[in-house]
């Protein structure tokens, strides 16, 4: 069991119940404006954002820490369904070879939405750790501009 479990890369998965349509949410996942307003944890402002919301195009992302550290992320796009689900690859620009994987789905239920994002091949459970954290508090400030 332990030289199987060395093969496979950490990995997480939350879910959310969000008081808006997955139209919506689609958009603010897509729409660097919308992207804008709740990328990335509390102590994090997402400065600039760019999105070429295509299979093969790319995306960038540039954060200020309030440390003052800037922390820029980009990947390509695998995968689109419009307003039900989005696939892209994740890297950091101080680790371009730690590339991982983004999944989010969206699923209508009544008037809300559920939606359930999978971040794979993380690097160790370091990374994963410090991912939980940055999508759990990305997701509240998500959540939030539905409340």
């Amino acid at each position: 069991p332990m030289s199987t479990q060395q093969h496979t890369k950490p990995s997480l998965t939350l879910k959310r119940r969000i008081k808006a349509s997955p139209e919506k949410i689609f958009a603010a996942w897509t729409e660097p404006q919308k992207m804008m307003m709740w990328f990335g944890p509390e102590n994090v402002e997402t400065k600039e954002v760019d999105a070429d919301v295509r299979v093969g195009g790319r995306f960038r992302v540039k954060m200020l820490e309030n440390t003052g550290d800037w922390h820029e992320v980009s990947g390509v796009y695998k995968e689109i369904v419009e307003n039900a689900k989005l696939v892209f690859s994740w890297a950091w620009i101080t680790t371009p070879e730690r590339e991982s994987q983004v999944t989010v789905t969206l699923k209508p239920d009544g008037e809300q939405t559920i939606l359930t994002l999978q971040h794979e091949q993380l690097f160790d459970e370091t990374s994963r750790d410090g991912h939980i954290h940055g999508w759990t508090g990305s997701l509240d400030k998500l959540e939030a501009l539905f409340a």
